[in-house]
């Protein structure tokens, strides 16, 4: 399996976005609520409209059992994610039952998680991304913008679910030249 990279640039992220939008509010749902919550893609996937939405109100915060290690998970969601949620479910989803998955793909059913590396792939290359980029990329992105606005390294090892810091590190694709540049800009 080849390693795929976090996004850094803010401005790609920006540009995507607006690719996405531009493709389906489905598509940009996908990718901010990916890259905001740090949830894996198996997760993201997996969301029913009913995980989102009780008593047609948007949720503040999401509930779930994570696939892949079988613990509980609580994540609290932005005011960005709720209002997009909610366009979302206005636009494209207004009539979906509370057990229809919230990324509803047009054969009915979740979107796979091949359609969803696609997707944002496609995106990514439109922006000019050379990195390697998967569905990955968007949990990796939430840890490296955790970690550069200056959330403890522990903090986001716990978020991330990750047994070390040093783990957390080179998931969040830290490099050798950031790591330079710390000690560089150190002038004791």
């Amino acid at each position: 399996m080849n390693t795929v990279q976090p996004i850094r640039d803010k401005e790609k992220i920006e540009a995507m976005k607006k690719i996405l939008r531009a493709s389906s509010l489905r598509n940009e749902l996908l990718f901010v609520l990916g890259i905001n919550t740090g949830l894996r893609i198996s997760d993201l996937l997996s969301l029913l409209i009913d995980d989102v939405l009780k008593e047609k109100k948007v949720v503040d915060r999401l509930e779930l059992r994570e696939k892949k290690t079988g613990k509980p998970r609580y994540i609290a969601l932005n005011k960005k994610i709720i209002r997009l949620i909610g366009k979302y479910i206005e636009k494209e989803r207004t009539h979906a039952s509370p057990s229809d998955p919230l990324f509803l793909s047009q054969k009915g059913g979740a979107i796979s998680r091949q359609h969803a590396y696609e997707i944002l792939n496609k995106a990514a290359r439109a922006v000019g991304i050379k990195e390697r980029i998967g569905t990955h990329s968007l949990r990796k992105t939430f840890g490296y913008f955790a970690y550069k606005s200056g959330v403890d390294l522990a903090m986001i090892q716990k978020l991330l679910n990750h047994s070390s810091q040093t783990e957390t590190l080179r998931y969040i694709g830290i490099t050798q030249e950031q790591m330079d540049e710390v000690v560089l800009r150190l002038d004791l």
